[in-house]
């Protein structure tokens, strides 16, 4: 679902408001999944931390919109597998976090689609709506872990990052594709 302007948040049906859920979040639309619904309330993932945390959304002023995507990272495999109607449509070696800056797991989703001025290391980056439970910031930004592309292909399926997810050049064509709000699985 997407806010036609900014939604309450609260921590139960007409419980207490804990947050504001923006129109757009990083410079495009935000999208989050609904993961459970009662009556007109709609339960939806947070961009926050902690990783995990859900709020509750009234159903009023929500553009609603269906995704046949999800994305599934395996930690101990270092694989990911993207499905469309839960079929897999492809699937590729990654690099994920190393000992020290693990890639967390859990339920998340692709939060944006970043174009950087500078396409090295990766064209696009998808944040999702996850962090680091070991940084605090990086890159000048909160600690967000993103799916992004990686030039040096001898890094796919080491535990090589500080918890980013890097994927080949192919699998980041595929992935930039999917919409946002599109679920993201991340298991060890």
């Amino acid at each position: 679902m997407h806010p036609t302007s900014p939604a309450p948040v609260f921590d139960r049906p007409a419980g207490h408001r804990f947050a504001t859920l923006p129109v757009a979040e990083l410079g495009g639309p935000t999208w989050v999944p609904v993961v459970e619904t009662s009556g007109d309330w709609r339960r939806v993932l947070l961009p926050s931390r902690p990783n995990g945390a859900t709020g509750w959304v009234p159903g009023t002023a929500l553009k609603t919109a269906h995704t046949p995507y999800t994305v599934r990272v395996d930690l101990t495999r270092r694989r990911l597998v993207l499905e469309r109607s839960a079929r897999p449509v492809g699937h590729w070696p990654v690099a994920t976090g190393d000992a020290k800056t693990p890639t967390p797991t859990g339920r998340t989703f692709v939060m944006a689609t970043l174009a950087p001025a500078k396409k090295t290391p990766s064209p696009i980056v998808l944040p999702l709506g996850t962090h680091s439970a070991t940084l605090d910031t990086f890159g000048g930004g909160p600690g967000t872990v993103a799916l992004h592309g990686w030039p040096d292909t001898s890094v796919f399926g080491k535990a090589v990052t500080h918890g980013c997810v890097r994927v080949p050049a192919d699998a980041l064509k595929a992935l930039s594709r999917v919409p946002l709000g599109s679920l993201v699985f991340i298991t060890a």
